[in-house]
C-alpha cells in the first residue's frame, strides 16, 4: 500500500470510528449491558488490525482478541468493515441464538479463538502459530490484549514459550488505558508490563492507541521484525465521548437514556433505536458450519503383551505414541506433543528424542501448555498433552473448560491417578478426575485397565475427532487375562467407545470397576468364588457412558457394586446410582471408592486403609449378600 493508498484508508478510518462508537453504544443499551468503555477504548486497534491483517486469501491470518468482553467493539469494526452484517451485529448483540455473545466467540467470523477468562488469548495465539510453523502456512497470529490481563501468571508463561519456539509470527497488541473494574491498573496491581516483555526478549513498541497511522506501522514493523513483537496502544476509555473518557464506571456499565442521547449528539449519529428494537424483536438463530479439521491417521497394529513382558500403561501409552509418531510424521502428517517437564515419567521420552521438531516442553507451566496444546489441535494437527492427573486436569480445568468451548480436538493423557500414586502422598493422588471430566461437556474420558487396552485406546484416540482423556495410575496392573489365560484385549478384541466389557461372568451379582481396580475386582471374584459365589466383573472404561446393552444383563442380577480408585462421590457411583435409580432396579446396591485424602505408602497399604484393599471388599460384600 502506498503513501496515498494509506491515507486514504487512515481518513476512512477515522469516520468509520465516529459511527462504530455509536454501534457499541446502541448495542450496549439495548441489550442492557455490556462494556462499552473498554469496546471504546480498544475500538481503534480493531479497526486497524481488521484493515492491516490479511482476512480475505486464504491461508488467511489469525485473530485471537484475548479480552473478550469488548466484543461490542470487535462486532462494531468489523460490521463497518463491511466483514459482517453491522444491523444484525447491532440488534442481536447478547441476545440468545444470536453469535454476537456478551464474549467474543468462534461462529463469528475471523474470531479463531473464544475468549472472556482473561489471560488465556496469548497462549491460544501461540498455538494458532505453531501450526502455522508445523504446516508450513503463511499465517500471521495478532492477539489483542487489555492491560490488565497482563497481572495474570498465565500471559507470562505465554511469553516464554513464544520467545523459545520462535514464534516471530505473532504480534501482540495491548490495549492500555490503565483501568479495570475496581480503579487504576498501577493501583490494584502494578505490573511493569513494558520491562516484562522486553525482558523475555520481545520487540516492543508504542503507540497512541487511538491513531491509526501510528498502529498501522507499528503493525508493519512488527510483522518484519525477528522476535515475537508486543505493540503498546496507549489509550482513553471511553474516547470521543468527553463524560465517559477515562471513567472505569463506564468498563460494564450501559449508557442511561440521557447520556445516550448525548453521546449519539456529540458523535453525529442519528438516533436510530426504534429501528434496532424493532429488529431485536425477531427470533435470530445462526446455522453454524462444522469444519473438519481431524487429521488422516495410520493408526497401525497394537501391540501386544503378556504378564511376563512387565509393561505398564504408561509404557504402553509411550510405545503406541512413538509407533504413531514413525507411521504418520515421516509421511507428512504431523502428530505433536507437550510435555511439562515429565517426559520420562509420562512416557513422552522416547518421542522427543525420534521427532524432537514435533515435541514441545512447556516447561513447569501447565496452565500455558494446555491452551497451547487447545489450540494448535484445532487447526488440523494431531496434538497430545501428557501430564500427571493433579496438573493435566486438576491444575488446569479452567483452560480444559476453554478448550471445549472451542471445539478443540486435544488428546489429554492423565498418569499419575487415584490412590495408586502411592507414596508421592495425597498432594499428587489425583482422585477426582472423573468427576471433573464430567463437567467437560464434550470431552470423553477412557480409563484403560492393562496395558492391552491402553495401546488399542491409544490408537483409538488418535484417529478420532474431538476432545479425549485418557487415564492411567502410575503402578504396573496385571495384564487382564480370559479364564484360559489368553490376554483379554487382545485380537480379535477392538476397543469400542461406549462398550463395557465382561471380563468375568456371574449369577449372584457383579462388581463394576475401571482402571486400577479391575484387576482387584477379579481378585475380589476368586475369594468370593470359595464361598460358591459368582459375580460378574465389569470393566467400565468408558467412565461417562453407559452400555445399554450390559446394563440389561445386570439389572437381573439382585447385587451390584462399583469399585473405583476414586472419590466415590463424583465417580461412576452416583452416575450409575441414578441410571439404576431410574430403569426401577430392585436389587442391592453397593459402592466402594475413595472417602478421604490419602495416606503416603504403598498402594496397597493406603488402599486398605480406605477399605478397597481385595480382602475388605470381600468381607464387604458378604455381609450384603448374607
Amino acid at each position: 500500500m502506498n503513501t496515498s493508498e494509506k491515507r486514504i484508508l487512515f481518513d476512512r478510518l477515522e469516520e468509520l470510528s465516529r459511527f462504530a462508537k455509536a454501534d457499541i453504544l446502541t448495542m450496549t443499551y439495548l441489550a442492557g449491558s455490556g462494556h462499552p468503555g473498554g469496546a471504546i477504548s480498544s475500538l481503534d486497534i480493531f479497526l486497524t488490525v481488521f484493515s492491516f491483517a490479511n482476512l480475505k486469501s486464504d491461508p488467511r491470518d489469525r485473530i485471537v482478541v484475548s479480552h473478550g468482553h469488548t466484543s461490542a467493539g470487535v462486532y462494531a469494526a468489523l460490521g463497518r468493515l463491511g466483514l459482517i452484517p453491522i444491523e444484525d451485529a447491532i440488534a442481536f448483540f447478547r441476545k440468545a441464538g444470536s453469535p454476537f455473545e456478551g464474549h467474543v466467540v468462534t461462529a463469528v467470523p475471523f474470531i479463531d479463538w473464544s475468549t472472556g477468562n482473561l489471560g488465556q488469548g496469548l497462549s491460544a495465539a501461540c498455538g494458532l502459530a505453531l501450526s502455522s510453523s508445523i504446516l508450513k502456512r503463511p499465517s500471521h497470529v495478532y492477539v489483542i490484549m487489555s492491560d490488565g490481563e497482563q497481572q495474570k501468571g498465565q500471559v507470562a508463561e505465554a511469553r516464554r514459550f513464544a520467545k523459545k519456539y520462535g514464534l516471530s509470527h505473532i504480534t501482540a497488541i495491548i490495549d492500555f488505558n490503565g483501568l479495570q473494574i475496581t480503579g487504576k491498573v498501577d493501583e490494584v496491581m502494578p505490573v511493569n508490563v513494558v520491562e516484562d516483555y522486553l525482558t523475555e526478549g520481545w520487540d516492543v513498541l508504542e503507540v497512541d492507541g487511538h491513531n491509526h497511522k501510528e498502529i498501522y506501522e507499528a503493525l508493519e514493523k512488527a510483522k518484519e521484525g525477528p522476535n515475537p513483537a508486543c505493540i503498546i496502544a496507549r489509550t482513553v476509555m471511553g474516547k470521543g465521548i468527553p463524560f465517559m473518557e477515562g471513567k472505569e464506571k463506564y468498563h460494564g456499565t450501559p449508557l442511561k437514556d440521557e447520556e445516550y442521547v448525548e453521546a449519539l449528539r456529540l458523535l453525529g449519529v442519528e438516533d436510530r433505536r426504534d429501528f434496532y428494537r424493532q429488529r431485536r424483536s425477531r427470533p435470530f438463530y445462526l446455522e453454524l458450519k462444522e469444519v473438519d479439521t481431524c487429521p488422516l491417521i495410520d493408526e497401525g497394529v497394537p501391540f501386544t503383551y503378556t504378564n511376563d513382558d512387565g509393561v505398564d500403561n504408561r509404557t504402553a501409552f509411550g510405545r503406541a505414541l512413538l509407533d504413531l509418531g514413525r507411521r504418520n510424521i515421516k509421511r507428512g502428517v504431523p502428530i505433536c506433543v507437550f510435555d511439562c517437564d515429565l517426559a520420562q515419567s509420562v512416557k513422552t521420552l522416547d518421542f522427543s528424542k525420534e521427532f524432537p521438531g514435533f515435541f514441545f516442553q512447556g516447561g513447569i507451566q501447565e496452565h500455558n501448555t494446555a491452551t497451547v496444546a487447545g489450540a494448535l489441535s484445532r487447526e488440523g494437527v494431531l496434538t497430545f498433552f501428557a501430564d500427571f492427573g493433579v496438573f493435566g486436569l486438576d491444575e488446569t480445568f479452567n483452560q480444559h473448560r476453554l478448550n471445549d468451548m472451542n471445539g478443540t480436538n486435544l488428546k489429554l493423557i492423565l498418569t499419575h491417578l487415584g490412590l495408586d500414586v502411592g507414596q508421592d502422598g495425597k498432594t499428587h493422588q489425583c482422585i477426582d478426575y472423573v468427576g471433573l471430566a464430567r463437567n467437560l461437556l464434550h470431552f470423553k474420558v477412557i480409563i484403560p485397565c492393562d496395558p492391552n487396552q491402553t495401546d488399542r485406546v491409544t490408537r483409538f484416540v488418535a484417529r478420532q475427532k474431538g476432545n479425549f482423556i485418557v487415564g492411567m495410575g502410575r503402578s504396573r496392573w496385571p495384564v487382564i487375562e480370559r479364564e484360559d489365560g489368553r490376554p483379554f484385549f487382545a485380537p480379535p478384541y477392538e476397543f469400542v467407545y461406549g462398550r463395557m466389557d465382561v471380563i468375568r461372568e456371574g449369577k449372584d451379582g457383579a462388581i463394576i470397576a475401571y482402571g486400577a481396580t479391575v484387576a482387584r475386582a477379579i481378585k475380589v471374584r476368586q475369594m468370593l468364588r470359595r464361598d460358591g459365589i459368582e459375580l460378574m466383573v465389569v470393566n467400565m472404561a468408558c467412565v461417562k457412558e453407559i452400555d445399554e446393552d450390559v446394563m440389561e444383563r445386570l439389572m437381573e442380577l439382585p447385587f451390584i457394586a462399583t469399585y473405583e480408585d476414586h472419590i466415590v462421590y463424583s465417580g461412576i457411583a452416583p452416575f450409575l446410582s441414578l441410571y439404576l435409580l431410574k430403569k426401577g432396579y430392585r436389587g442391592r446396591l453397593e459402592t466402594f471408592g475413595v472417602k478421604n485424602y490419602g495416606l503416603s505408602g504403598e498402594p496397597d497399604e493406603i488402599m486398605r486403609a480406605e477399605g478397597l484393599d481385595e480382602e475388605s471388599v470381600v468381607e464387604a460384600i458378604r455381609n450384603v449378600l448374607e
